[in-house]
This record gives C-alpha cells, structure tokens and sequence, in this order.
C-alpha cells in the first residue's frame, strides 16, 4: 500500500510540468501565428488609433514576456481570463460546452472497447480461418479511414438515405434544453426529471456522433487484443484449463481474455487524447455543440484566452484519465510499482 501511495503522488506531480510545457507552448505559438485577434474582431477596414486602442485594452501591447507573466498569475489563480470576442468568462463557456464532449466521449470510447476487444478476442479465437482475415483486414480499413469522412458516410446511408438517425445537433426542434437542462449532461438530466422522450431523442442524436468516433479508433484494439490474446491462448495455464474439461468459450472470453486486458488498459488512456482530438472534427460534422466545436470557431476567431482554456481543460483531462489508468494498472499489477 505504501508503495501504490509513493506511485499515485509521483505521478500526480509529473502532469504538473506537463500541463505548464503545454500551455507555454500553445501561449507562444498562438502568438507566432499569423493573423490579430483584434482585427479579427474589428474587422480589416476599422481605423487604426481604434485597433491600436482596443489592443491596449486587452494587453496585447504588451511585450509577450509580461502577456505571458500575466497569463500564468491567472492560471495560478485558477482563472482562465474572459474571451476576447464574446466578453465571457472562459469558464463559463467551458462549462457549458464540456459537457457534450464528455458524453460524446464516453460513448464513443465504449464502442471502441466493445468492438475492438471482442473482435480481436474472436479474431484470436479464430485464428488463421477466413473470419481472423476479416476482422484483421477490418482492422486495418476502419484505421485508415478519416473520421470526418466516416462521418459524412454514416449521415448519408443512416441520416438521408435510410433516415432512420438525425444527422446534427444534441436534441430535435421539438425538444427544449432549458425544460430538463441542470448539470449538461443530457441523458442524466433527461433521466433526473423523467422525461423520458426527451431521454430517447437525446440518444438518438447521439448514436450517430459516437459510433463515428468509436469505429475510427476501434482498429487499434482489434489489433492489440488480437495480438496479446494470442500470447495468452498459448500459455501453460490454458492448456491445463482445457484438460480439465473447462468449456472453449468460458477459456478464451472469461480467462484469457481478462488477463490479455492489461495492455489494452494502459492503451485506453493513451487513446484519450486521440479521442479528443477525434470529438473536434466529430463534432464538426455533427454540429455538435461541444469543446472540439468551441475550439474551432474561436480558432477563426484568435481568441486567444478561450483556445488557451480549451487546450488546459482537455490536456487535464488527458492528464487525469492516464493518471486513473497507470493507478489502476498499479493495482492490477503490482510489478509496476517498484
């Protein structure tokens, strides 16, 4: 236990340093690329003593060490600064676009654990015949694909074609947020007053969204469970079970299947960040209203302290999950923490 303590507090303070490289980075290269945020906002014809006045107001004529200096003694103090078009607290528009991207999240990281572990546990299972190739070859397709072309995919047979799912937004126009909306989270809310229409039509909306952004990384762990599920199928442990009568099923998805899973552990929080990434452009093609979305148009718009704050919330939120991962792969197996 003393041990599992020193490890959980080691790596807590390793993301503190991660974290603070990252926003140093995103500060400077923001302020190298090309384009204001104040004619953005202006636009291109407004006159200059009006840009020059409006960059004073928003410390922008500042030398970058002192922005920078300001910057961190607002991090300190856990404020993320008000936007630069919307005159918002950063925070206040994370809080209400977080949400979203967390269910969305969620969701799509399930689909990916279902299909991928249980394709590549069947593939394992089935090595060398025609279904291993067809779920190796799935595998290496559904990889490559970009998600945004997934996406558009999946509106055009399930949204136009079939039109059995909606193609955009969290909710239908029959449906109010604000007659359930409480924590942002749609399903909970949905659930905590009982209006379970309102419940079944969130869901829909999010059926689409998420089995994109599960699908797209679901070929990753096709191939890492396949692959580790074949080490396992071979050990002595296996072979005994078999011997004593043990059903086929019962040995590969009950036993070697659970001790196949500590790879695929530590990959899951290493395919957080991808799943950020991908809920972005998820999100774009679904008019989601979520962080991904929210980054993109401030991004268009150089509002810096809002694109800041995005990129801190989903670098702690990276931080946090690979943190609950290594803890629980510390429990698992005890080897890692010496």
């Amino acid at each position: 236990m003393k041990n599992l303590l020193r490890y959980i507090i080691a790596r807590t303070l390793m993301t503190i340093p991660m974290v603070f490289i990252l926003l140093t980075i995103i500060f400077v290269v923001l302020r190298l690329m090309p384009g204001d945020p104040v004619s953005a906002m202006l636009g291109g014809h407004a006159p200059e003593k009006v840009i020059e006045q409006k960059r004073e107001e928003l410390g922008l004529n500042k030398p970058i060490t002192a922005q920078y200096v300001d910057y961190l003694w607002q991090v300190s103090h856990l404020d993320l600064g008000d936007s630069m078009v919307l005159q918002q607290k950063v925070t206040v528009a994370i809080r209400e676009k977080l949400p979203a991207t967390i269910e969305l999240t969620t969701f799509g990281m399930i689909i990916t654990l279902f299909l991928g572990v249980l394709l590549g546990a069947y593939a394992a299972d089935k090595r060398r015949q025609a279904q291993d190739s067809a779920i190796r070859l799935y595998g290496i397709v559904i990889y490559c694909i970009p998600v945004y072309w997934m996406g558009l995919m999946l509106q055009l047979l399930f949204g136009i074609w079939l039109d059995w799912l909606p193609i955009a937004g969290r909710t239908g126009p029959r449906i109010f947020a604000s007659d359930f909306e409480y924590t942002g989270f749609y399903l909970f809310d949905t659930l905590r007053v009982h209006d379970f229409e309102a419940f079944r039509d969130v869901l829909v909306h999010l059926v689409l969204p998420s089995l994109t952004l599960g699908l797209s990384l679901s070929g990753i762990f096709v191939r890492l469970t396949r692959a580790n599920m074949l080490d396992v199928l071979k050990a002595d442990y296996i072979l005994a079970a078999s011997a004593r009568g043990i059903s086929h099923a019962t040995i590969v998805y009950r036993h070697a299947l659970k001790n196949a899973f500590i790879p695929i552990l530590t990959m899951m929080g290493l395919q957080v960040a991808l799943l950020m990434a991908g809920a972005i452009l998820t999100e774009t093609t679904f008019s989601w209203p979520g962080m991904g979305r929210l980054l993109l148009e401030r991004i268009y718009l150089r509002d810096y302290p809002t694109i800041q704050g995005v990129i801190i919330v989903f670098a702690l939120i990276v931080a946090f999950i690979s943190l609950l991962v290594d803890i629980i792969y510390a429990v698992v197996d005890p080897r890692i923490r010496y």
